[in-house]
């Protein structure tokens, strides 16, 4: 490896002026990954990850990782990590967790300072044999043997567990005071790194091959198939049987390997106890240190999880490494100055990228710098760059304008101190270069031919980009201060502004698609103009921000957008669609920080910040290196993520997330943890749940990681909860537990059920006790109308009768006295009228002391009442009885037989009707009469305020409502009438069981 100091020392000692002179400095860029182009995460001790170094990492099936610390044993979900769940009573030999190992059968392995113990399906098991002792390394070999290494009180041993069987060698001391490390090769060997050297130990018989270091660290082996030992000083390689050097390109000397790990790539990677990590790939070694952001550079304990990160134990922390999406090419990998202003793809494949100090060349992984030597100015930075149908490279930068041709640069005479935003030809040939003060510039024959103000283009500021037009010629030109138009012949043929639907806002950069629609990236978003007409694909269509700062076509026609919430990926069918409906929301894909996106606010001055090489990938600007995407091989992790569910707190009580849970009464908070395991982009993973029994439908969770409920109603539950990774791809089965809530007292179904049973037992009470208070006030009405009655009786009794009987006496003496004669005939015909009149007031006085009817049949006096009103022509009558017959109360019998005699006399008298009906029905809950005829009915404005003078239908409602009955009267013009009488049997009848009894009174007329 070069190192960056050499790569600086040797670019500038061949340097020269950009102007005068080029000088070509190669150093060489594998297309391989350097560690610092991946995705790096560090948890450390001193933020409070977790307490002491981690000396050893595995993963279980169920996707979490185990940390062995120097204080316990930590199980990590990527985002934060837990004590192991041991059962009840159960502990592990030591806190201090030397080693740990995940054999094919998912049973976690631990190997500790006091001795070993295994996990699986939460249960714990011990090996007492090796109680006490020091496991350094454990490993199953492809029989499926777990051997582990040993230091016992006087030597280390070698032991083999099958089962539980434990057989251990080594007592006589041929393995010295322990082995440190243990491997099996591609060829079934394995191997023991141990204090007294290094051991074949099977197949065959054991095999001891010296080595210069009692402390070996790691065993692994090399590309070329021999053994890589680590120990003190560096690596070696078996060769022979002898330990010899293996040297490590751009590694000088004494360094002190730790650990290695062979990644599925191919690549190796070797910790170390004072420089980090180094990184040794297709002959390329480079390193990762503290100054790197690694946490610490003591390195131990290497690990590749099942989704290819890499994991590295550090005195300070953990660290991880991952695949960036988009990687950068920085200084490390070659560039002079990683402030890169702007990119040209050429046609023969190479990458030119101008930098704040020249110019760098990309061309099949190697890089060519031209630079000048900085002397506090900025005089050799490069600005725009072009090539153009000649295959020469035009460079502008703050000192003018020039062209690389066949290893020679010519300057162009006229623009000195230009500063040129951009740079194109037309079709004809002709340059054109953007100026940010002197204007358009048209340039022939290598010089300035015409200058163009802006002013004359109808903008005050300058172009940030200039596109030919193959299809109609011209030039379409994007400026600074928004807008576009089209140039032609000296002309603008055309213009486009907000008002003609292109985006608000500076136009960063332009595009024309394969069947001439102009693409504009502008700061109110991505600007399609097609046939005179604009429209502009923003964040209300879907995009994630609205600023667009380039767009870029791929080979597959999809749209790359670079923007200041990321780098946008737009498939074509969406474009396409939104083009179809430019009102509707389009699926796109996002890039951001988390796959190596480094975005900005602002697009750069010069142009282009984006090119697409010859293979395809798209290169562009971040101010901080240039990044690389290939399209065509996105990375895409297809393992769906194990979920699990980790516990469960109720009202700050944690449970765990066992099946059939049972809660106590009253839970009034519940929270519910629980993770989804891919290690990629923990942060990206994204989570559903669904609480049956109380959600109606899923709920999206975004990347929180616990739901809560509150007062939660006691009955079953079943929560589940599914999740993705961070390529989206979903694991819907997830997973599930389920619980219950137990109801208190107060919300069991007894209870609720006796509560019922008292309800309705209180309403019933309070029913009976309103029918009594009822029944009361109406005897007290009935006794007051008996009473006031009795009183006009014996007041006509005692007053106008006895006065009437006096006077008639007065007038049987005249009579008496008077001689025959026509005055004598005259007052006898008087006294006997006299004799029926008081007859008559007799009878009135009887009938207010006592019922009108002689007896108790109501069904007589009706059909009396009907005889009575009934003559020559009348209508038919007819009388049903429903019932059977009951007597009613006294006083309540009398108003009955009112309204009944009122309803027949209006049927018999004004109705005209040819066929009348009463309808008398006696039941236990209701008395009831209904007279109905087939007369002429009553107009609706009579039925309901009555006719002036006449009270017979306004005297019925007042009856009914004296004694407790409801009355409804039906009639219509030519459709007869019906008068419904309902009395509740409670006030109808007389003494019955259980009701309370109406006490009437009566009393004679004297």
């Amino acid at each position: 490896m070069v190192e960056r100091a050499s790569n600086r020392t040797q670019a500038k000692a061949c340097a020269t002026m950009i102007l005068l002179a080029w000088c070509p400095c190669a150093s060489a860029l594998n297309p391989s990954l350097d560690i610092n182009q991946y995705a790096h995460s560090a948890w450390t001790v001193r933020e409070g990850f977790f307490k002491g170094r981690v000396f050893s990492i595995a993963q279980t099936p169920d996707g979490y990782l185990w940390l062995g610390t120097e204080f316990g044993l930590l199980r990590f979900d990527g985002v934060r990590t837990f004590q192991i769940p041991l059962p009840t009573g159960a502990h592990l030999p030591s806190d201090l967790i030397s080693s740990l190992l995940v054999d094919r059968d998912g049973r976690l392995w631990i190997g500790t300072s006091k001795g070993l113990a295994s996990w699986k399906d939460g249960k714990l098991s011990g090996y007492p044999v090796l109680a006490g002792h020091v496991v350094d390394a454990l490993l199953q070999d492809r029989q499926g043997t777990v051997w582990a290494s040993v230091r016992a009180q006087a030597a280390g041993w070698l032991c083999a567990i099958q089962g539980s069987s434990v057989h251990c060698n080594g007592e006589d001391g041929s393995f010295g005071l322990g082995i440190l490390c243990l491997y099996e090769d591609r060829g079934g060997n394995l191997w023991a790194g141990a204090n007294s050297g290094l051991w074949r130990w099977s197949p065959g018989p054991p095999k001891l091959y010296p080595i210069p270091d009692p402390e070996p660290r790691g065993l692994i082996e090399g590309d070329n198939g021999t053994l890589l030992i680590a120990m003190h000083g560096g690596i070696r390689q078996l060769v022979s049987g002898k330990a010899e050097a293996y040297p490590l390109p751009g590694v000088a000397g004494y360094f002190n390997p730790i650990s290695e790990l062979r990644d599925r790539d191919g690549g190796l990677w070797i910790s170390t106890g004072d420089r980090g990590l180094l990184h040794l790939h297709q002959g390329r070694t480079d390193r990762f240190d503290q100054s790197d952001g690694l946490s610490s550079n003591a390195a131990g304990r290497l690990y590749e999880d099942r989704e290819g990160n890499i994991w590295a134990a550090t005195a300070n922390g953990l660290d991880r490494f991952r695949d960036f999406a988009v990687p950068t090419i920085s200084v490390k990998q070659g560039l002079f100055n990683a402030a890169v202003r702007t990119l040209l793809a050429a046609t023969d494949g190479s990458v030119w990228l101008g930098t704040g100090d020249g110019l760098n060349r990309w061309n099949n992984g190697q890089i060519t710098i031209y630079s000048k030597p900085r002397s506090g100015s900025a005089e050799g930075g490069v600005g725009s760059l072009f090539q153009d149908v000649h295959g020469r490279i035009w460079v502008s930068t703050l000192r003018g304008v020039a062209y690389f041709d066949h290893g020679r640069l010519t300057q162009v005479s006229g623009v000195a101190d230009l500063i040129a935003y951009s740079i194109s030809a037309d079709e004809s040939g002709t340059l054109w270069i953007s100026g940010r003060t002197q204007g358009l510039l048209r340039l022939f024959a290598g010089s300035v031919a015409e200058r163009i103000p802006w002013a004359r283009l109808g903008h005050r500021e300058a172009a940030t980009s200039l596109l030919p037009d193959p299809l109609q010629g011209g030039l379409w030109i994007g400026f600074w201060d928004g807008g576009v138009a089209y140039f032609k012949d000296g002309q603008v043929r055309a213009s486009y502004g907000v008002g003609d639907g292109l985006g608000e806002g500076r136009v960063a950069n332009l595009q024309l698609d394969r069947d001439g629609t102009l693409w504009a990236a502008t700061e109110g978003g991505l600007s399609r103009v097609k046939n005179g007409r604009g429209v502009t694909l923003a964040s209300g269509n879907g995009l994630p921000c609205d600023a667009v700062n380039w767009a870029m076509e791929d080979d597959a026609h999809a749209f790359w957008l670079y923007m200041p919430c990321g780098l946008v990926h737009v498939a074509r069918p969406e474009l396409d669609a939104w083009v179809t409906d430019s009102k509707r929301k389009i699926q796109v894909t996002v890039f951001d920080s988390s796959d190596g996106v480094r975005t900005r606010a602002l697009a750069a001055g010069y142009s282009p910040q984006a090119v697409k090489a010859a293979d395809g990938k798209l290169w562009f600007a971040t101010g901080d290196g240039v990044s690389v995407i290939d399209p065509h091989n996105l990375p895409f992790n297809k393992l769906p993520p194990p979920v699990h569910i980790e516990e469960i707190t109720a009202d700050r009580k944690k449970h765990e997330a066992s099946s059939n849970l049972r809660l106590p009464p009253l839970i009034r908070d519940l929270e519910i943890d629980y993770t989804a395991l891919s290690l990629v982009a923990p942060e990206k993973n994204r989570f559903r749940v669904k609480l049956e029994g109380h959600d109606p439908d899923w709920k999206d969770m975004g990347n929180e990681r616990k739901a809560f409920y509150s007062d939660l109603p006691p009955r079953s539950y079943r929560f589940r909860v599914m999740a993705s990774n961070n390529s989206g791809v979903w694991n819907k089965a997830g997973a599930s537990f389920d619980f219950s809530i137990d109801p208190a007292y107060y919300q069991t179904a007894w209870f609720k059920i006796a509560f019922a049973a008292v309800f309705l037992t209180a309403l019933w009470g309070i029913y009976r006790l309103r029918l009594y208070q009822i029944a009361r006030e109406f005897n007290v009405r009935l006794e007051e109308r008996v009473a006031e009655r009795t009183r006009l009786a014996r007041d006509l009794h005692d007053t106008l009768l006895q006065s009437f009987h006096g006077l008639m006496l007065r007038l049987q003496v005249v009579d008496e006295l008077l001689p025959p004669g026509r005055a004598k005939e005259q007052l006898e015909q008087t006294l006997e009228r006299a004799d029926q009149a008081i007859v008559e007031g007799r009878t009135a006085v009887h009938d207010l002391r006592s019922s009108t009817t002689i007896t108790n049949d109501l069904a007589q006096a009706v059909r009396a009442v009907a005889d009575e009103l009934g003559i020559e022509g009348s209508p038919t009558f007819r009388l049903v009885m429903e019932g059977p017959v009951r007597d009613l109360r006294p006083i309540l019998r009398d108003e009955v037989y009112r309204i009944a005699r009122e309803g027949l006399r209006n049927s018999f008298t004004h109705a005209r009707a040819r066929h009348i009906e009463a309808e008398i029905t006696y039941s236990e809950r209701l008395f009831r009469l209904r007279i109905r005829d087939d007369g002429r009915g009553i107009p609706p404005d009579t039925l309901d305020a009555g006719r002036s003078g006449h009270y017979g239908l306004s005297g019925i409602r007042e009856r009914a409502r004296q004694i407790g009955a409801s009355v409804d009267i039906w009639s219509g013009v030519g459709t007869g009438t019906e008068i419904d009488l309902r009395v509740p049997g409670t006030l109808a009848y007389g003494k019955s069981p259980g009701r309370p009894r109406l006490q009437l009174f009566r009393k004679k007329v004297g």
